[in-house]
């Protein structure tokens, strides 16, 4: 992109089209800058949402939006498809598959990764959720579990395919376990001849001592009694010592199972390593009030791939309104610095913490609000279709939604990726070596 096109605009790159950057891309309509807006794919995800397209209630089209079709009307908007590799701060350029792309304002926002805790091996066998790619994948593995143990004859391996093991007591894991449970024991309850999948055995493993750390433990407490009710068995205290094909240890414990999902961490994207800036020990990028780089005056960093701090020197949350609110806020700042004048440094609005655990069971937090069940609820369920991009996703979601509770089905319950047997299914969903279906996964 030659810089000589538009000599007279102030070139801002923003590389990540999530909350944060598109929310800032945006709130630049109708101001003097070029905007170029890189990511390596061609959506905005709300990731969220994504358990559920993991777990067959929602498609990935209902929780994903063209990014050109989202600023289609903004005239100062260049989209870009391209996978950044790094920054070249003194020439001010972005490095993204042997193109450079100048700026005089950068923003990187490019999210989170799974984190193992220097366990990367066990990647293959526990992944994470975080792309449409891995929800899909998901779905794939939870979906032919129950497919392959309706023809296996071995009862060992059958047992090992009805156990699901989610690591990581987070939202995050806390939601997947609740929809997993839902899925075995209410929609595909009466699918199968074989066996029943109300038997499944859905594990939620988590190293500290209670569920949901943010929130205050009266709501943890009211989160672990939910998920047992719908029959998940909840392990706190229990750090993971290995992930094998067929296995997960919690020290001398030995869990057998064919599916594991991981849900205990992430860290930041490499952009630490790009601007050659400090970084907390998940990568996340230092930022100044203003979300501005120490030393990089002109280059900015928000969402997940910084660590911004609030006036009790807390860190802010890697939650979507965190995201959004810094998107905002930066927008405004830039448009300031046109007129001359300056702004506050960024506040974050809080308006609560939000975790769901299935079919009308949440928990919600803001300050000393706590409210648990369907109330708790109905606020996540109108707080996540807001969020939402597009109409079209809000009416389907909630369509969705709305058919799944009346009916207890799911209507994306599709085993997609593969051809052929279920043997090659399995191998399509992760299992490697052996082509007997008892071999290794």
């Amino acid at each position: 992109m030659p810089r000589a096109a538009s000599e007279t605009k102030t070139q801002v790159v923003i590389v990540g089209a999530g909350f944060a950057g598109l929310s800032l891309a945006k709130d630049l309509s109708d101001t003097p800058f070029e905007l170029t807006l890189i990511d390596r794919h061609n959506y905005h995800l709300f990731q969220p949402l994504l358990y559920q397209v993991a777990t067959a209630v929602l498609s990935p089209a209902d929780i994903a939006s063209p990014i050109r079709s989202i600023l289609r009307d903004q005239k100062n908007v260049t989209v870009m498809l391209a996978e950044v590799s790094g920054v070249d701060v003194d020439n001010k350029e972005v490095i993204a598959e042997g193109r450079r792309i100048p700026f005089d304002i950068l923003v990187l926002a490019t999210g989170a990764q799974h984190a193992y805790f220097g366990n990367d091996q066990w990647a293959p066998f526990a992944p994470g959720l975080k792309t449409i790619d891995d929800a899909t994948d998901l779905r794939r593995r939870i979906l032919l579990a129950f497919e392959r143990a309706e023809t296996e004859p071995d009862p060992a391996e059958r047992t090992r395919l009805l156990s699901f093991v989610v690591i990581g007591g987070g939202p995050t894991g806390v939601e997947m376990a609740g929809a997993i449970a839902e899925l075995a024991k209410r929609a595909l309850a009466s699918d199968f001849r074989s066996i029943d999948p109300r038997s499944a055995r859905i594990f939620l493993i988590e190293a500290g001592p209670r569920l949901l750390t943010p929130f205050d433990p009266t709501l943890s407490g009211n989160a672990k009694h939910a998920l047992e009710q719908l029959g998940v068995e909840v392990r706190v205290n229990a750090a993971v010592t290995a992930c094998g094909p067929t296995e997960v240890m919690i020290g001398d414990e030995r869990i057998e199972t064919r599916t594991i999902m991981w849900a205990a961490g992430v860290k930041a994207s490499p952009a630490a390593t790009w601007l050659g800036v400090e970084s907390d020990r998940a990568g996340r990028v230092k930022v100044a009030a203003d979300l501005s780089v120490s030393g990089l005056s002109d280059v900015f960093v928000l969402g997940d791939t910084a660590v911004a701090y609030d006036r009790d020197g807390k860190p802010f949350p890697g939650v979507a309104p965190v995201a959004k609110q810094q998107g905002q806020y930066l927008a405004t700042l830039l448009k300031a610095r046109v007129r001359g004048k300056t702004v506050p440094p960024f506040r974050y609005g809080d308006f609560g913490a939000l975790a769901t655990i299935g079919r009308k069971r949440a928990v919600y937090e803001r300050n000393s609000v706590k409210l648990t069940g369907f109330i708790a609820w109905l606020l996540w369920s109108i707080a996540h279709v807001y969020f939402l991009i597009g109409f079209r996703n809000r009416l389907i979601v909630a369509m969705n939604w709305l058919w799944s509770y009346f009916t207890f089905q799911r209507g994306t319950r599709l085993i997609t990726g593969f051809t052929g047997s279920l043997a090659k299914a399995a191998a399509a969903a992760g299992d490697h070596g052996s082509d007997d279906m008892r071999g290794a996964a």
